[in-house]
């Protein structure tokens, strides 16, 4: 079924001239044809040698034609008759090509130039009828009734309307006008460049400004830092103690009997006598080997010269040593709670160490040793309190004033887990440490210097130390059933007899037979004494005369 489209060949409306054609444009057509008003060309300068024709139907020419003469044209083969009129539009799909111009060649727009850029001349509008309303078309001719139908003529390349479009300007006019206002618009441009440019550089120099503040510059960073100065600090600083004190103080490390130990000492003159504590230099005995490093690294080999363990005091001696310091010796009696100490020892095996305090109490009656258990190792100190830190290692060293003199001589600590004792155990300071007061040191030590033992002052009775009351009870018999009143002795001079309680020595109040002996072992033999005791309920006040004995 051909759905009502014919089968023959079709009608030839439109044609290309063939070679050996002649065109007639002079023959009439019995209707002219109307060129769609929507068909543009552009408007050619020139017409081309090849030109497109429209075939028309054959009619009689006309008497008054040129061409009449002309020989007349071949007649079409017959055909069979369409099914539809011919359009003489040639609308598709019934008609053939429509009467539109072969499309222009594609144009390449150049970019438009910038506002009040002159348009080069080979890029003008051409000479002639001025371009349609909204673009760069020119709209064709109308044909006129009964007159020769136009040839359509393809568009020809050359300057072309499009690099003329502007869409803000009128057509066909230049892209803008040239003068005053464009020279505002440069102006208000420059201006535009000039803020935008302030702006971005602001926010630059910020985030630089913003980093450097940040991390301190763009380079490697360099901390601030006090020159140095000449070191020099006042004489009753800790520093300036310390600078005064530390080139007379020793380390002393003791071996023998397959015991060893450290302590510390100072130098008492130049000599080479060295005071330290009788623990410390205990473990060598009597053949053992003491070695005592100075403050500066220098070292030596020391001797005993002499000890008392109820003082636990010790002086030892070293030979060849020049340009000794010995240390100023303080006087213990002029203290009081509150003045400001140093400590300066080993503790731990780190000499040359400084701590500092206070005097926390005076004359605090302390027991220190008995671990031989016979009781020949205890000693009996009337001490000064300190809460300078004081830890094992730091026994024997002094305790110096703000003058760098020394008060006092660091024994014994009071040890959180093992109470109190030479070097407390082994759980290092709490803050309760305990110095034998220098006037007492500086006796035994004079004593051990020039005798080689220190005597003890005495009142010659035997005390109960099982007594739980408060005091001192005197004894009813003494070791071995000895009288516990030494005949002839300061006491039995003095009319103390067995049972008596005394409770006060040159009126400071005593509360066990402990107390009794350190206040009694904190003077001098020969020093008077005046005892308060209790004797049948009954109070009164006896003074004697300290007597001596020989040290162990």
């Amino acid at each position: 079924m051909d759905d009502g489209k014919p089968t023959g060949p079709k009608a030839k409306w439109w044609s290309r001239p063939s070679a050996g054609r002649a065109n007639h444009p002079e023959a009439q057509v019995q209707e002219p044809v109307t060129i769609p008003e929507p068909a543009l060309v552009t408007a050619p300068e020139e017409v081309p040698d090849t030109e497109v024709t429209a075939e028309l139907p054959p009619t009689s020419p006309s008497p008054t034609s040129p061409s009449a003469t002309a020989p007349a044209a071949t007649a079409p083969p017959s055909r069979p008759k369409p099914l539809h009129e011919p359009d003489e539009y040639s609308t598709p799909p019934y008609g053939g090509p429509g009467p539109w111009a072969p499309a222009p060649p594609v144009q390449r727009p150049v970019p438009t130039p910038a506002h009040g850029t002159p348009i080069p001349p080979q890029y003008s509008a051409p000479a002639g009828p001025a371009p349609a309303s909204g673009g760069g078309y020119a709209p064709l001719p109308q044909p006129q009734p009964h007159a020769h139908p136009q040839p359509l003529v393809p568009a020809q390349p050359g300057p072309s309307l499009w690099l003329q479009y502007d869409p803000w300007s009128t057509p066909g006019g230049p892209l803008t006008h040239v003068g005053e206002p464009a020279k505002k618009k440069r102006r208000g441009s420059l201006l535009v460049g000039a803020v935008l440019l302030a702006l971005v550089a602001g926010g630059i120099g910020g985030g630089i400004g913003a980093y450097i503040e940040r991390n301190g510059g763009i380079t490697d960073i360099e901390l601030p830092q006090a020159s140095k100065d000449n070191g020099h600090r006042a004489p009753d600083s800790v520093a300036g103690i310390a600078a005064s004190a530390l080139p007379s103080v020793v380390t002393l490390h003791v071996s023998g009997s397959g015991e060893q130990g450290t302590g510390t000492g100072f130098v008492l003159d130049q000599q080479g006598h060295i005071l330290t504590n009788n623990h410390v230099v205990d473990p060598a005995g009597s053949a053992g080997e003491i070695s005592v490093t100075f403050s500066g690294g220098e070292t030596a080999k020391a001797t005993l010269v002499g000890k008392d363990s109820g003082y636990d005091l010790a002086v030892v001696k070293v030979s060849g040593v020049s340009h000794l310091k010995p240390l100023p010796l303080g006087n213990s009696d002029s203290v009081q709670v509150g003045d400001p100490v140093v400590a300066i020892g080993a503790p731990f095996d780190l000499q040359n160490t400084v701590t500092s305090g206070i005097i926390s109490a005076k004359e605090r009656p302390i027991t220190a040793g008995g671990e031989k258990g016979d009781g020949s190792d205890v000693s009996y100190v009337d001490a000064l309190q300190t809460d300078a830190p004081i830890n094992p290692g730091n026994s024997g060293g002094p305790l110096v004033d703000t003058k760098a003199r020394v008060i006092g001589i660091n024994s014994a600590i009071r040890a959180a887990d093992s109470g109190s004792g030479p070097e407390g155990g082994q759980a290092g300071s709490i803050g309760l440490g305990f110095a034998i007061p220098i006037n007492q040191g500086k006796r035994v030590a004079e004593e051990l210097i020039n005798t080689g033992k220190a005597t003890h002052p005495v009142i010659g009775v035997s005390l109960d130390m099982k007594y739980t009351g408060d005091g001192a009870r005197v004894g009813e018999k003494g070791k071995d059933g000895t009288p516990s009143v030494t005949p002839k002795g300061p006491s039995a001079k003095a009319g103390i007899k067995p049972g008596d309680v005394i409770t006060k020595v040159d009126g400071q109040r005593v509360h066990s037979g402990e107390e009794l002996i350190v206040k009694i072992r904190s003077h001098r033999p020969g020093d008077r004494l005046e005892l308060t005791l209790v004797r049948g309920g009954r109070e009164r006040t006896l003074t004697l005369t300290l007597g001596s004995a020989s040290g162990t």
